[in-house]
């Protein structure tokens, strides 16, 4: 008897030990996240988020770290990272309390003329349009805000010289990086730039790209840097830089003269936000369209219980379907450079029209789209990147910026590295052809020289009930984006996922007036079956974006490289 007593109390010990080690070794997600209570870089290149937390163990804070990662991406990254783009930076100020947008999206030259772009064809001429004058070669760009918008933030909230900061992504471009076998194959599949002889010249040996594993230096953006590090904004858009940017645009029929690089200017704003189930989510405002979508998907989410149909229900899928057609409804009109268009943002965001159309979704049904089909829509690249950033003290970035397409213009202005963009291929070409409704002939996005193009790129920081910023979060991906962020967004806040599987859950993309969704192959056969029941017309997409995120619980950092896309990591600071 008491030798069964004891065999028992053994087996009983021996299961509550099993049980306590299965507790540790037996993860909830095959996703994990990278944890630390210090400073933390998540970029789409691990050896530019290293950089970042070199910065950062300088003494630097997030917007120091944020301007050395946004510099190191264009060696790293050059398909995306970039100094000849722009795009838009959230910045989170700790002691303040303050979320800031930081606008530095290109700006179309002001003497850009559309009759010399398209050899003077009328709008409802659209399909006899050379598209590609606009997408490849020097007529292609707008002037570069990249740096502008880097050292605006660095002026206004950077604590370390940009000397310093600038000193190791000099180092990097002058020792190099190693081709991986991404970058050798982004490489092959541009072939924008076999037409440019500088970039021909940098990025091919005797025509070939090159090869995986090569050492690629890069001694002219190395220059290029140590200009903007010695003399700031006059080393890009004046002197030197700014006298061979010029140049070449002359030389090449480009428009982008002098005038054009010293008058820019990036825009300070505030972000744009709503209420979502307590928590405050803030996006980036026009020209950007991304946050619109965004926030109105949000709008048109919060009336229902998604927990109540689990993270990958079809039922789940359908709303987010319907949330984002919506989304994109909402900015394919009236968004464009509030400079020049008085965007009715608040219509655009109204929560209780938003609520409004949630009640008229039906679950046994896709809303019908609109019968109207357009010619051509705009064709929004999905190779940009994007980056967040936290430090110890709190202080946050997140950032995402682009060249356009893969390579941009495919343009390089020989003697300094730089990589130009093609986002004037994001106007509205269409505009004033009245049997277009789609993105094409937005009003809002019409071209004049001196405006900025509408984007889809949406950073986003949120903040979650008792005021504390939760998720630092962002994605390339064209018109993707708003789509990736929000299937983030909503794994972690719906379903209290970590940041790991919320980033990993299956995507999905849902635009106007079109019928058709776009999936992931990762998502569920029956479920992409019962969507097709719906009359949600799925198709088969690649990876749809690449967020870059941090999810903050108390006061603890949890950071995910999405896996979408190779050579991304999370950096962090010794705790």
């Amino acid at each position: 008897m008491l030798l069964r007593i004891f065999f028992n109390f053994s087996l009983l010990f021996f299961n509550l030990s099993l049980l306590a080690q299965q507790s540790y070794i037996d993860y909830r997600s095959p996703f994990h996240p990278t944890v630390s209570k210090s400073g933390m870089v998540v970029s789409q290149n691990i050896d530019s988020s290293n950089i970042g937390i070199e910065i950062l163990d300088m003494g630097g804070n997030a917007i120091d770290a944020a301007v050395a990662v946004g510099f190191s991406l264009a060696i790293t990254l050059p398909r995306a990272g970039n100094l000849g783009g722009g795009g838009f930076l959230l910045v989170y100020i700790k002691d303040k309390d303050e979320i800031v947008s930081i606008d530095y999206r290109g700006a179309s030259s002001l003497n850009a003329d559309l009759f010399k772009i398209f050899q003077k064809k009328l709008p409802e001429q659209f399909n006899e349009i050379d598209r590609d004058l606009v997408r490849y070669g020097y007529q292609a760009s707008t002037t570069p805000g990249t740096v502008a918008g880097l050292l605006e933030a660095h002026k206004l909230y950077g604590r370390l010289p940009l000397k310093d900061i600038l000193a190791p992504v000099v180092k990097q471009a002058r020792e190099g990086i190693l081709v991986s076998y991404d970058l050798h194959n982004a490489i092959k599949s541009a072939p924008q730039l076999l037409e440019d002889p500088e970039s021909k010249r940098i990025y091919f040996i005797d025509g070939e790209a090159l090869k995986i594993n090569s050492l690629m230096t890069r001694p002219d953006l190395a220059k290029t840097i140590s200009l903007i590090m010695d003399q700031g904004l006059k080393g890009f858009y004046a002197g030197e830089v700014g006298n061979l940017i010029s140049k070449a645009m002359k030389n090449n029929k480009g428009f982008i003269d002098l005038n054009d690089l010293s008058n820019y200017r990036p825009n300070i704003q505030k972000p744009i936000s709503t209420k979502y189930r307590g928590n405050t989510v803030f996006t980036q405002g026009p020209p950007s369209g991304g946050g619109v979508v965004l926030l109105t998907a949000l709008n048109v989410l919060e009336p229902f219980n998604m927990n109540g149909f689990k993270e990958n229900s079809s039922a789940t899928y359908h709303l987010l379907a319907e949330a984002l057609r919506k989304g994109h409804h909402a900015r394919s009109r009236y968004v464009g450079d509030p400079g020049f268009f008085d965007v009715p943002i608040n219509d655009l965001i109204n929560k209780k029209d938003a609520q409004e159309y949630a009640r008229q979704i039906e679950f046994n049904k896709a809303t019908p789209a609109s019968e109207v089909k357009p010619l051509e829509v705009i064709q929004e690249s999905k190779d940009t990147t994007h980056y967040s950033i936290i430090d110890e003290e709190g202080n946050a970035v997140s950032n995402t910026y682009t060249l356009g397409y893969s390579f941009g213009s495919g343009v390089t202005i020989p003697g300094t590295g730089i990589l130009m963009n093609n986002q004037m291929n994001n106007f509205a070409f269409q505009y004033g052809d009245q049997t277009e409704i789609s993105r094409s002939s937005s009003p809002g996005n019409r071209f004049i020289p001196g405006k900025r193009p509408m984007s889809t790129m949406n950073p986003v920081i949120v903040k979650n009930k008792e005021n504390n910023i939760s998720i630092v979060t962002g994605s390339p991906g064209g018109s993707f984006i708003p789509a990736a962020a929000l299937r983030v967004i909503t794994g972690i806040i719906d379903f209290n996922l970590d940041v790991g599987q919320a980033t990993m859950l299956p995507r999905i993309h849902k635009d106007w007036p079109y019928a058709g969704l776009e999936y992931e192959s990762t998502l569920s056969s029956d479920i992409v079956s019962v969507l097709e029941r719906l009359g949600h017309q799925p198709e088969s997409s690649k990876t749809l974006g690449s967020t870059q995120s941090i999810s903050i619980i108390d006061g603890i950092n949890y950071g995910y490289a999405d896996l979408r896309r190779p050579n991304a990591g999370v950096a962090i600071q010794a705790d």
